[in-house]
Protein backbone atom coordinates (compact mmCIF):
# COMPACT_ATOMS: atom_id res chain seq x y z
CA UNK A 1 0.00 0.00 0.00
CA UNK A 2 1.32 3.33 -0.86
CA UNK A 3 -0.91 6.72 -0.68
CA UNK A 4 -0.17 10.20 -1.34
CA UNK A 5 -1.93 13.27 -0.09
CA UNK A 6 -1.73 17.10 0.07
CA UNK A 7 -3.22 20.87 0.36
CA UNK A 8 -7.25 20.33 2.19
CA UNK A 9 -6.96 16.50 1.53
CA UNK A 10 -3.39 16.78 4.17
CA UNK A 11 -5.91 19.17 6.08
CA UNK A 12 -8.83 16.46 6.58
CA UNK A 13 -6.66 13.71 7.47
CA UNK A 14 -4.90 15.93 10.26
CA UNK A 15 -7.96 16.56 11.65
CA UNK A 16 -9.43 12.79 11.14
CA UNK A 17 -6.33 11.98 13.15
CA UNK A 18 -6.56 14.28 15.91
CA UNK A 19 -10.29 13.10 16.25
CA UNK A 20 -9.30 9.62 16.40
CA UNK A 21 -7.08 9.99 18.79
CA UNK A 22 -9.23 11.66 21.14
CA UNK A 23 -11.66 8.02 21.52
CA UNK A 24 -9.18 5.77 21.64
CA UNK A 25 -5.36 4.74 21.69
CA UNK A 26 -5.31 2.36 18.83
CA UNK A 27 -5.78 3.37 15.11
CA UNK A 28 -6.99 0.04 12.74
CA UNK A 29 -6.11 0.31 8.98
CA UNK A 30 -7.76 -1.38 6.47
CA UNK A 31 -7.28 -0.85 2.73
CA UNK A 32 -9.64 -2.01 -0.64
CA UNK A 33 -8.82 -0.90 -4.07
CA UNK A 34 -11.90 2.12 -3.29
CA UNK A 35 -11.26 3.07 0.06
CA UNK A 36 -9.20 3.79 3.27
CA UNK A 37 -10.66 2.90 6.82
CA UNK A 38 -9.67 4.13 9.75
CA UNK A 39 -11.09 2.27 13.32
CA UNK A 40 -10.95 3.21 16.47
CA UNK A 41 -12.43 2.01 19.99
CA UNK A 42 -12.16 3.72 23.72
CA UNK A 43 -10.44 1.10 25.73
CA UNK A 44 -14.23 0.43 28.26
CA UNK A 45 -15.83 0.26 24.68
CA UNK A 46 -18.29 2.98 25.00
CA UNK A 47 -17.18 4.71 22.14
CA UNK A 48 -16.64 3.33 18.68
CA UNK A 49 -15.47 5.86 15.65
CA UNK A 50 -14.80 5.12 12.03
CA UNK A 51 -13.63 7.05 9.36
CA UNK A 52 -13.85 6.09 5.28
CA UNK A 53 -11.31 7.83 3.15
CA UNK A 54 -12.37 7.59 -0.87
CA UNK A 55 -9.82 6.75 -3.14
CA UNK A 56 -10.57 10.25 -4.94
CA UNK A 57 -9.61 11.42 -1.62
CA UNK A 58 -5.90 11.51 -2.16
CA UNK A 59 -3.05 12.04 -5.39
CA UNK A 60 -2.03 9.01 -5.15
CA UNK A 61 -3.68 5.52 -4.06
CA UNK A 62 -2.05 2.31 -4.99
CA UNK A 63 -3.66 -0.87 -2.81
CA UNK A 64 -1.98 -3.94 -4.27
CA UNK A 65 -3.70 -6.87 -2.13
CA UNK A 66 -7.54 -7.56 -2.26
CA UNK A 67 -7.76 -6.48 1.56
CA UNK A 68 -5.00 -5.48 3.76
CA UNK A 69 -5.18 -4.84 7.60
CA UNK A 70 -3.07 -3.51 10.38
CA UNK A 71 -2.97 -1.68 13.17
CA UNK A 72 -0.56 1.54 14.82
CA UNK A 73 -0.58 3.36 17.75
CA UNK A 74 -2.56 7.01 17.59
CA UNK A 75 -0.22 8.67 19.86
CA UNK A 76 2.86 7.26 17.33
CA UNK A 77 1.04 8.83 14.39
CA UNK A 78 -0.11 11.97 16.11
CA UNK A 79 3.43 12.48 16.71
CA UNK A 80 4.40 12.30 12.87
CA UNK A 81 1.74 15.13 12.34
CA UNK A 82 3.37 17.40 15.07
CA UNK A 83 4.50 18.93 12.04
CA UNK A 84 2.84 22.02 11.30
CA UNK A 85 0.27 20.82 7.76
CA UNK A 86 1.16 24.68 6.72
CA UNK A 87 5.06 23.39 6.11
CA UNK A 88 4.03 20.16 4.57
CA UNK A 89 3.89 19.88 0.95
CA UNK A 90 2.44 16.29 0.76
CA UNK A 91 2.25 13.16 3.37
CA UNK A 92 3.15 9.93 1.72
CA UNK A 93 2.09 6.20 3.75
CA UNK A 94 3.53 3.47 2.26
CA UNK A 95 3.18 -0.17 4.03
CA UNK A 96 5.73 -2.33 1.56
CA UNK A 97 3.30 -5.51 1.89
CA UNK A 98 0.43 -6.83 4.05
CA UNK A 99 3.01 -8.48 5.98
CA UNK A 100 5.43 -5.31 6.94
CA UNK A 101 6.09 -4.92 10.67
CA UNK A 102 6.23 -1.15 10.56
CA UNK A 103 4.52 1.21 8.41
CA UNK A 104 6.48 3.98 6.81
CA UNK A 105 5.50 8.03 6.56
CA UNK A 106 6.96 10.52 4.77
CA UNK A 107 6.79 14.14 5.49
CA UNK A 108 7.84 16.35 2.50
CA UNK A 109 8.03 19.65 3.62
CA UNK A 110 8.04 23.14 1.45
CA UNK A 111 11.92 23.98 2.58
CA UNK A 112 13.30 20.63 1.20
CA UNK A 113 13.88 18.92 4.31
CA UNK A 114 11.91 15.27 3.93
CA UNK A 115 11.14 13.55 7.50
CA UNK A 116 10.72 9.76 7.46
CA UNK A 117 9.01 7.82 10.25
CA UNK A 118 8.38 4.38 11.10
CA UNK A 119 5.92 2.99 13.12
CA UNK A 120 5.50 -0.32 14.62
CA UNK A 121 2.39 -2.41 13.15
CA UNK A 122 -0.07 -5.25 14.32
CA UNK A 123 -0.60 -7.14 11.12
CA UNK A 124 -3.71 -9.30 13.30
CA UNK A 125 -5.89 -6.41 14.54
CA UNK A 126 -8.79 -6.29 16.71
CA UNK A 127 -10.91 -4.19 14.28
CA UNK A 128 -14.40 -3.93 15.09
CA UNK A 129 -17.64 -3.80 12.98
CA UNK A 130 -20.91 -2.24 13.73
CA UNK A 131 -23.83 -2.95 11.58
CA UNK A 132 -26.22 0.47 12.54
CA UNK A 133 -28.41 2.17 9.48
CA UNK A 134 -28.92 5.73 10.19
CA UNK A 135 -31.91 5.72 8.11
CA UNK A 136 -33.71 3.40 10.92
CA UNK A 137 -33.30 5.65 13.75
CA UNK A 138 -36.55 7.22 14.87
CA UNK A 139 -35.31 10.67 16.52
CA UNK A 140 -32.72 12.70 14.80
CA UNK A 141 -31.25 16.25 14.70
CA UNK A 142 -29.07 18.12 12.41
CA UNK A 143 -27.06 21.05 14.35
CA UNK A 144 -24.37 23.87 13.68
CA UNK A 145 -20.80 22.56 15.38
CA UNK A 146 -20.96 26.08 16.92
CA UNK A 147 -24.28 26.50 18.14
CA UNK A 148 -24.12 23.13 19.76
CA UNK A 149 -20.85 24.17 20.95
CA UNK A 150 -22.61 27.62 22.13
CA UNK A 151 -25.31 25.39 24.31
CA UNK A 152 -22.73 23.42 25.92
CA UNK A 153 -20.34 26.03 27.12
CA UNK A 154 -23.20 26.54 29.75
CA UNK A 155 -22.86 23.03 31.38
CA UNK A 156 -19.58 22.66 33.64
CA UNK A 157 -16.38 22.21 32.01
CA UNK A 158 -15.75 18.60 34.32
CA UNK A 159 -19.36 16.86 33.17
CA UNK A 160 -18.95 13.63 32.00
CA UNK A 161 -22.22 12.76 30.63
CA UNK A 162 -25.27 14.54 29.91
CA UNK A 163 -28.75 13.76 28.85
CA UNK A 164 -31.04 14.15 25.44
CA UNK A 165 -34.14 14.46 26.08
CA UNK A 166 -36.54 14.68 22.66
CA UNK A 167 -40.16 15.24 23.07
CA UNK A 168 -42.54 16.44 20.07
CA UNK A 169 -45.24 19.86 21.44
CA UNK A 170 -48.30 17.91 21.48
CA UNK A 171 -46.93 15.55 24.20
CA UNK A 172 -46.49 18.68 26.58
CA UNK A 173 -49.00 19.10 29.27
CA UNK A 174 -51.02 22.71 28.15
CA UNK A 175 -49.96 24.82 31.42
CA UNK A 176 -45.92 23.33 30.36
CA UNK A 177 -46.75 23.83 26.63
CA UNK A 178 -47.37 27.74 27.27
CA UNK A 179 -44.26 27.79 29.79
CA UNK A 180 -42.02 26.10 27.60
CA UNK A 181 -43.28 28.13 24.49
CA UNK A 182 -42.64 25.18 22.01
CA UNK A 183 -38.81 24.22 23.61
CA UNK A 184 -39.53 20.76 23.48
CA UNK A 185 -35.55 19.44 23.36
CA UNK A 186 -34.30 19.61 27.08
CA UNK A 187 -30.07 19.22 27.46
CA UNK A 188 -29.67 18.48 31.16
CA UNK A 189 -26.40 17.38 32.96
CA UNK A 190 -25.99 13.99 33.97
CA UNK A 191 -25.54 13.50 38.43
CA UNK A 192 -24.47 10.11 39.09
CA UNK A 193 -26.74 9.04 42.27
CA UNK A 194 -23.74 7.10 43.80
CA UNK A 195 -21.35 9.90 44.16
CA UNK A 196 -21.04 12.79 45.98
CA UNK A 197 -22.66 15.55 44.40
CA UNK A 198 -22.22 18.66 46.45
CA UNK A 199 -20.25 20.64 44.90
CA UNK A 200 -21.44 19.79 41.04
CA UNK A 201 -23.68 22.50 39.46
CA UNK A 202 -26.39 20.98 38.15
CA UNK A 203 -27.71 22.64 34.48
CA UNK A 204 -30.80 22.22 32.49
CA UNK A 205 -31.42 23.79 28.78
CA UNK A 206 -34.96 23.81 26.92
CA UNK A 207 -33.98 24.58 23.31
CA UNK A 208 -36.66 25.41 20.30
CA UNK A 209 -35.34 23.30 17.80
CA UNK A 210 -36.80 26.02 15.60
CA UNK A 211 -34.27 28.64 16.51
CA UNK A 212 -30.88 26.03 17.07
CA UNK A 213 -31.60 23.07 14.72
CA UNK A 214 -31.06 22.92 11.41
CA UNK A 215 -33.66 20.16 11.32
CA UNK A 216 -35.44 18.15 13.86
CA UNK A 217 -37.29 15.06 13.43
CA UNK A 218 -39.22 13.54 16.79
CA UNK A 219 -42.32 11.72 17.42
CA UNK A 220 -44.18 10.05 19.72
CA UNK A 221 -43.46 9.60 23.69
CA UNK A 222 -40.67 11.62 24.96
CA UNK A 223 -37.53 9.58 25.07
CA UNK A 224 -33.79 10.44 26.58
CA UNK A 225 -30.67 9.01 26.06
CA UNK A 226 -27.35 10.11 28.50
CA UNK A 227 -24.08 9.55 27.04
CA UNK A 228 -20.62 11.03 27.29
CA UNK A 229 -19.19 14.71 26.94
CA UNK A 230 -15.94 14.12 25.81
CA UNK A 231 -16.22 11.87 22.72
CA UNK A 232 -19.16 14.64 22.04
CA UNK A 233 -16.83 17.59 22.05
CA UNK A 234 -14.24 15.77 20.20
CA UNK A 235 -16.26 14.73 17.13
CA UNK A 236 -17.32 18.92 17.39
CA UNK A 237 -14.49 20.27 16.97
CA UNK A 238 -14.43 17.49 14.29
CA UNK A 239 -17.08 18.79 12.21
CA UNK A 240 -16.44 22.51 12.90
CA UNK A 241 -12.57 22.06 11.48
CA UNK A 242 -14.47 20.04 8.27
CA UNK A 243 -17.58 22.90 8.09
CA UNK A 244 -19.77 20.78 7.87
CA UNK A 245 -23.06 20.24 10.20
CA UNK A 246 -23.80 17.57 12.93
CA UNK A 247 -26.19 14.85 12.91
CA UNK A 248 -27.22 13.12 15.35
CA UNK A 249 -29.25 9.87 15.65
CA UNK A 250 -30.85 8.24 18.43
CA UNK A 251 -33.70 5.81 19.76
CA UNK A 252 -33.85 5.44 23.58
CA UNK A 253 -32.25 5.10 26.69
CA UNK A 254 -29.88 2.39 26.34
CA UNK A 255 -29.42 2.44 22.83
CA UNK A 256 -26.94 3.61 20.94
CA UNK A 257 -26.69 7.05 19.71
CA UNK A 258 -25.10 7.24 16.40
CA UNK A 259 -23.14 11.07 15.09
CA UNK A 260 -22.26 11.72 11.34
CA UNK A 261 -21.23 14.61 9.30
CA UNK A 262 -24.38 16.03 7.78
CA UNK A 263 -23.14 15.06 4.24
CA UNK A 264 -23.06 11.56 5.53
CA UNK A 265 -25.58 9.12 3.47
CA UNK A 266 -27.47 11.46 2.63
CA UNK A 267 -25.19 13.11 -0.10
CA UNK A 268 -22.21 11.33 1.07
CA UNK A 269 -21.61 10.89 -3.12
CA UNK A 270 -20.36 14.36 -3.05
CA UNK A 271 -17.46 14.21 -0.38
CA UNK A 272 -14.61 11.72 -0.31
CA UNK A 273 -14.47 10.66 3.54
CA UNK A 274 -17.50 9.93 5.63
CA UNK A 275 -17.46 9.19 9.43
CA UNK A 276 -19.41 8.16 12.10
CA UNK A 277 -19.08 7.97 16.12
CA UNK A 278 -21.06 5.30 17.92
CA UNK A 279 -21.55 6.03 22.07
CA UNK A 280 -23.09 3.84 24.35
CA UNK A 281 -25.92 5.07 26.91
CA UNK A 282 -27.00 4.45 29.60
CA UNK A 283 -29.53 2.22 30.52
CA UNK A 284 -31.42 3.66 32.78
CA UNK A 285 -33.82 6.65 31.57
CA UNK A 286 -33.73 10.24 33.33
CA UNK A 287 -37.23 10.94 32.25
CA UNK A 288 -38.46 10.80 35.35
CA UNK A 289 -35.51 11.96 37.61
CA UNK A 290 -36.63 15.45 38.95
CA UNK A 291 -38.38 18.38 36.99
CA UNK A 292 -37.83 17.05 33.34
CA UNK A 293 -40.21 18.44 31.45
CA UNK A 294 -40.99 22.02 32.90
CA UNK A 295 -38.74 24.73 32.90
CA UNK A 296 -38.16 26.37 36.97
CA UNK A 297 -39.54 29.61 37.47
CA UNK A 298 -36.77 32.20 36.91
CA UNK A 299 -34.74 30.65 34.98
CA UNK A 300 -35.37 33.19 31.76
CA UNK A 301 -32.51 34.64 30.84
CA UNK A 302 -29.45 33.69 29.46
CA UNK A 303 -26.74 34.95 31.75
CA UNK A 304 -27.22 31.36 33.96
CA UNK A 305 -23.58 32.58 36.34
CA UNK A 306 -25.65 36.02 38.00
CA UNK A 307 -28.87 32.92 38.94
CA UNK A 308 -26.20 30.54 40.39
CA UNK A 309 -24.50 33.65 42.55
CA UNK A 310 -27.96 35.51 43.63
CA UNK A 311 -30.22 32.08 43.79
CA UNK A 312 -28.66 28.89 43.88
CA UNK A 313 -30.95 27.79 47.03
CA UNK A 314 -33.92 29.35 45.31
CA UNK A 315 -33.75 27.40 42.11
CA UNK A 316 -33.17 24.12 43.84
CA UNK A 317 -36.33 24.47 44.89
CA UNK A 318 -37.76 26.14 41.91
CA UNK A 319 -36.11 22.89 39.85
CA UNK A 320 -39.08 21.06 41.54
CA UNK A 321 -41.94 23.61 40.32
CA UNK A 322 -44.40 23.20 37.77
CA UNK A 323 -45.71 26.52 37.03
CA UNK A 324 -44.41 29.89 36.52
CA UNK A 325 -46.57 33.08 36.42
CA UNK A 326 -43.37 34.89 34.09
CA UNK A 327 -44.11 35.22 30.19
CA UNK A 328 -41.93 32.40 27.94
CA UNK A 329 -38.95 33.19 26.67
CA UNK A 330 -37.54 33.44 23.17
CA UNK A 331 -34.36 32.19 23.83
CA UNK A 332 -32.97 28.89 25.51
CA UNK A 333 -33.99 28.70 28.75
CA UNK A 334 -30.83 27.71 31.19
CA UNK A 335 -31.49 26.44 34.95
CA UNK A 336 -28.52 25.81 37.51
CA UNK A 337 -28.66 24.18 40.54
CA UNK A 338 -26.00 23.68 43.43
Amino acid sequence: MEITLSDNALKTFARCITCLARIGNELAIQASSSQLLFHTINSSRSAYQCIAFKSGLFDAYNVSSNSLQCSVLLKAVCAVLRTPITNIDHLTVRLPDPDAPKVQWILDCYNGMRKTYWITCNVEPDIHHLSLDRQKFPSNFVVRPRDLSRLLANFQSSLQEITIIATEPSSLLTDASNEIGGKEVELRSYMDPTKDNDTLLHTQLWIDPKEEFLQYVHTGDPIDVTFSVKELKAFLSFCEGCEVDLHLHFEKAGEPILMAPKFGLEDGSHSNFDATLVLATMLISQLHEGAASEPPVGATGTHPHTEERNASHMLQENCRANVSFEPPSDHTRICKCI
